[in-house]
């Protein structure tokens, strides 16, 4: 008599795939990786055409919809001939001083800033170049992780090889967050001053790069402090 045969010896290729050990791994393996690949795709796209959302702005959509606010997402691209040059001259020198003359990791201030931490005893922070702020716009979160650096990192030198410094700076004054759903030098020019970016006095341009490191609650009329520490850094810099 053959005996029945019970759903208990079920072979392993009958199994669901999450029941299968290493067939876990390789996806947890091969997510990460193609995420890395999609965000390299990504790259050689934008070396030519303009992104159509970035993770942050995703971010501020999901977060304004689940407090049952608005989605406000207000962006115009404007090509670097389009915005005052007092713009990424002020930005530059407020974000990433050495941000020409880098590949993508400012030594001199990651040495800096592991030093600070060390006297702190606290973690490293800073240290952050255009490029890496540029990565996390495009393709994260504002969430800070180990994972989001470590892609950071590792998308650094493509980035720079792909689009290189001007594409870098014209790609990052357009996504950047300058305010509550203001995203760009376009738009955070008619938000704050009602002008446009190419009409950008030397003053407004150093007052939106002042509140880059908070967008959501500095405001360029409170940041005068700033902005003369901004001043002092484009004098010295020749702009």
């Amino acid at each position: 008599m053959t005996p029945s045969t019970s759903s208990s010896s079920a072979t392993p290729s009958s199994r669901p795939w999450y029941r299968r050990p290493r067939r876990v791994a390789l996806v947890l393996v091969l997510l990460p990786v193609g995420w890395w690949v999609a965000c390299l795709i990504g790259l050689v796209y934008l070396r030519v055409l303009p992104p159509l959302a970035t993770g942050v702005q995703l971010q501020r959509v999901v977060e304004r919809s689940l407090a049952g606010e608005d989605p406000v997402r207000a962006a115009s691209w404007r090509s670097l001939d389009e915005i005052s040059q007092h713009l990424p001259h002020a930005v530059v020198a407020a974000e990433d001083a050495r941000f020409f003359s880098h590949g993508g990791f400012d030594w001199e201030q990651i040495q800096a800033a592991r030093e600070e931490a060390q006297r702190e005893g606290v973690p490293m922070r800073g240290a952050s170049t255009l490029t890496h702020q540029l990565i996390k716009n495009l393709f994260f979160t504002t969430h800070r992780n180990p994972v989001r650096k470590l892609y950071e990192w590792t998308l650094t030198p493509p980035t720079e090889w792909i689009l290189g410094k001007d594409r870098i700076l014209e790609l990052y004054l357009n996504v950047v967050e300058f305010g509550p759903g203001r995203f760009g030098a376009e738009a955070a020019a008619r938000h704050h001053f009602d002008v446009s970016a190419s009409d950008l006095t030397r003053r407004q341009a150093m007052g939106l790069a002042a509140i880059l490191p908070a967008p959501l609650r500095r405001r360029p009329a409170e940041m005068g402090w700033y902005v003369d520490i901004i001043d002092g850094r484009m004098r010295q810099m020749g702009w």
